[in-house]
């Protein structure tokens, strides 16, 4: 965060638009996006259900695309996981 962001944080008037590839995993997939697109209340829930161990978007990289693809094929009503993320993006981008 820069000085001036930090400032504007500080009086009140941030106004400075995120990063969306910097917006944490459970920010982005929030409650109300995954109960919307999901049987799941919670993008960790959506996780547990596959087995998977993620914490950050690099441990989901890890992930083959194939396995995270098909879970979230299986789980969602998204085809796959870079639709299901970039229809998180750009909902949080609009808001």
């Amino acid at each position: 965060m820069s000085f001036e962001d930090l400032l504007k944080e500080l009086q009140g008037q941030k106004d400075v638009q995120e990063d969306p590839s910097h917006i944490s995993l459970e920010t982005l997939f929030h409650e109300s996006f995954m109960s919307k697109h999901s049987s799941f209340n919670s993008f960790d829930a959506f996780l547990e259900k596959g087995n998977f161990q993620v914490k950050t978007r690099e441990d989901i990289k890890d992930i083959p695309d194939e396995f995270f693809d098909r879970h979230v094929a299986r789980e969602t009503d998204f085809p796959n996981w870079q639709t299901m993320l970039d229809t998180a993006t750009s909902e949080y981008s609009s808001k």
